[in-house]
């Protein structure tokens, strides 16, 4: 039987920069006496941001969440968005707080996104967006989604919190739909501790969101509109573009993580790998697997379990469905009958440690435990 880690292995870690590099961009902004307000660091980030992300528009904000907030309220969205139920719950209370109400609709067996297939039906005369996820970075069907769209006359809006730098055939993953939301929180890819951005691509919408997220200030006496205070300040701005530089290394680094995992979970029965894309198409934000219980001989929640004896700790992510929350178990779009393929998944996903300071002798261990604690069919049928 093999031993426990020494120290835990946890489910992430954040990128972090040189100290010393830090600490030279706190020396500029001291020198600049400007620590908020859209200052150098921001203005430089935004533009490097935009580049990298091969964005039309960009605009920047504290978090994620209130990035996805102020953006559905400058679409000025009505009634009812279409979304999935298999995402965090920050994208469904972007809804509750802009008074929009969720439609949950299943998900795709294979990429756990939206299924495209089945959003149509979901239309009615109050329907006035699509929300979908680009699940654990996986891409989602976007020219069916946008054709749907195009259609009825909705709009597009993306939560790309796990898809930063992610590609389509090549194409950026900012130039599909109205707007993308991008997670800068610790735990992701690029990371400014906390923060976020839309890409989008009309222009008009620039002025809207630099109201919205600074108090609906105009100038110094002239309030125009109701906003929030959603801006990202120079430290944040400053670490963000020293993490930045090394985002491409990390990415290398996540890449040979995921070849060593995929190589040594290739041959254990009902283990499914979510996250499949490669090089330039994937964000690599997380390496998930889906646990069949039938063939693995084990639950999900069995093994998660017993993975923390081994000192290793993994993610049920998402667990629950936001279609479960009380607040919206009156829907009947949040009814279990009509979220099959949902309601199954959120009972096998898990989301393994995938960082790039994990080491591969690390990521084999892993792998081996699973091999020890797999169950053969065999071995069921005697038990």
């Amino acid at each position: 039987m093999l031993s426990p880690f020494e120290n835990p292995i946890y489910v992430t870690r954040p990128l972090l920069p040189d100290l010393e590099n830090v600490s030279g961009k706190l020396e500029e902004i001291w020198e600049s006496k400007q620590v908020t307000n859209n200052g150098k660091q921001l203005t430089l980030l935004s533009k490097q941001l935009q580049e990298y992300l091969q964005a039309q528009h960009l605009s920047i904000f504290n978090n994620g969440t209130l990035a996805l907030l102020l953006g559905l309220k400058a679409l000025g969205l009505k009634g009812e968005v279409i979304t999935t139920p298999f995402t965090f719950p920050a994208t469904v209370q972007a809804l509750d707080w802009n008074q929009l109400t969720p439609v949950f609709c299943d998900i795709d067996r294979k990429t756990l996104n939206i299924d495209a297939n089945k959003i149509e039906s979901l239309i009615t005369e109050n329907t006035s967006a699509i929300l979908a996820v680009h699940v654990f970075g996986n891409p989602c069907e976007t020219e069916k989604i946008q054709n749907i769209a195009d259609k009825y006359g909705l709009k597009v809006i993306y939560d790309g919190a796990h898809a930063f730098g992610a590609k389509i055939g090549g194409n950026p993953i900012s130039s599909y739909g109205d707007m993308t939301m991008f997670s800068f929180h610790a735990t992701k890819l690029f990371n400014t501790v906390e923060g976020g951005a839309l890409t989008f691509r009309d222009g008009e919408l620039v002025r809207k969101l630099d109201l919205l997220k600074n108090f609906g200030l105009l100038n110094g006496e002239e309030v125009v509109l109701s906003g929030l205070n959603a801006k990202m300040n120079e430290i944040q701005a400053g670490i963000g573009l020293e993490v930045l530089k090394i985002v491409e290394e990390e990415r290398k680094k996540r890449h040979r993580i995921k070849k060593t995992y995929e190589q040594h979970l290739a041959g254990i029965p009902g283990i499914r790998i979510i996250t499949n894309l490669e090089n330039e198409q994937s964000s690599y934000q997380y390496f998930v697997i889906e646990i069949d219980k039938n063939k693995f001989g084990r639950s999900r929640d069995w093994l998660q379990k017993k993975l923390t004896e081994y000192n290793v700790f993994t993610r049920k992510y998402f667990y629950p469905l936001c279609s479960e929350f009380d607040w919206y178990t009156h829907l009947e779009s949040a009814q279990g009958k009509n979220l099959p393929v949902a309601n199954k998944s959120v009972e096998q996903v898990l989301s393994l440690p995938f960082y790039g300071e994990l080491e591969l002798d690390s990521v084999t261990k892993i792998c081996r435990i699973f091999q020890e604690l797999h169950i053969t069919q065999e071995t069921v049928t005697q038990l």
